[in-house]
């Protein structure tokens, strides 16, 4: 059988080339664009603004409270998951469905399931209100918890991935050695899926620094409480374009460095 020229050289076809070209295309152009209209000359005064600055801190502050979160409530959650393997199929759907919702589900949806949950009329806002004289929307706890909501799948996937290829001859030897299963989980499973730990905590923090909808649904937009950098921008556009652009530039700005410090360790079993 005669191949054809270019057949083995890991070209494509030109239609298929010519259609990745229009893709990227459609993602690249916007950024380009923001980049390239960008009002630079004024953007360290904008930077600088008191607002924006709120903005930032709240925003770092926040992702930061929901990575961690994240992780002591992810990392187990990612290990049943790779474990579920072996259960019938109709709990292990449901299971992955569950963790999956987050992913595809509008975020204003996920903040109003949020406010159904925890307002002062929700099952457990309601409780929290009458027990303790908590209320959880609109404060800074409601930020974190709209960012856990919709940044969690992130690391439970890339943890589940490292799991999933890990070897586990190591765990069954510590095993057979007389190590409990917590034993075997904290000296041996978690070293070795450490890199996939720490790319999920990477992508979980980005997408809890860029996280809006939910969080303007369940936490609102007071200045210095829930204003964090994405709702500040979009208001921004309303009366100052150049301040919204200023900080999409911050925010494009930070999700560019992550991508760019994980290179290859972004997805686990991905090499660049």
């Amino acid at each position: 059988m005669t191949t054809r020229p270019g057949a083995a050289t890991g070209r494509l076809a030109w239609p298929v080339a010519a259609l990745a070209l229009v893709g990227l295309a459609v993602l690249v152009l916007p950024l380009v664009t923001l980049v390239a209209r960008a009002p630079w000359a004024d953007l360290p005064e904008l930077v600088a603004r008191e607002s924006v600055r709120e903005a930032l801190v709240l925003s770092l502050v926040t992702a930061v409270i929901a990575t961690g979160l994240c992780l002591v409530l992810g990392v187990p959650l990612a290990a049943l998951l790779a474990r579920a393997a072996d259960w019938p199929t109709l709990p292990r759907r449901l299971l992955r469905a569950a963790v999956t919702v987050p992913l595809v589900l509008p975020p204003v949806v996920g903040g109003i399931a949020l406010l159904m949950l925890l307002g002062r009329r929700g099952p457990v806002g309601s409780l929290l209100e009458a027990w303790f004289g908590v209320g959880v929307p609109f404060t800074t706890g409601a930020v974190v918890l709209a960012q856990v909501f919709v940044a969690l799948p992130f690391l439970v996937f890339a943890v589940e991935g490292a799991l999933r290829t890990a070897d586990r001859r190591t765990e069954l030897a510590a095993a057979t050695l007389g190590a409990s299963r917590w034993q075997v989980f904290r000296h041996v499973t978690l070293p070795v899926v450490a890199p996939g730990v720490a790319a999920g905590a990477v992508l979980c923090f980005t997408r809890a620094l860029g996280e809006f909808g939910a969080t303007i649904t369940f936490a609102g937009s007071l200045p210095g409480v829930t204003r964090t950098l994405p709702i500040a921008s979009y208001l921004a556009m309303q009366t100052d374009p150049d301040e919204a652009v200023a900080l999409a530039l911050l925010l494009l700005g930070v999700s560019v460095a992550v991508l760019l410090a994980l290179r290859d360790r972004w997805l686990p079993g991905v090499r660049g």
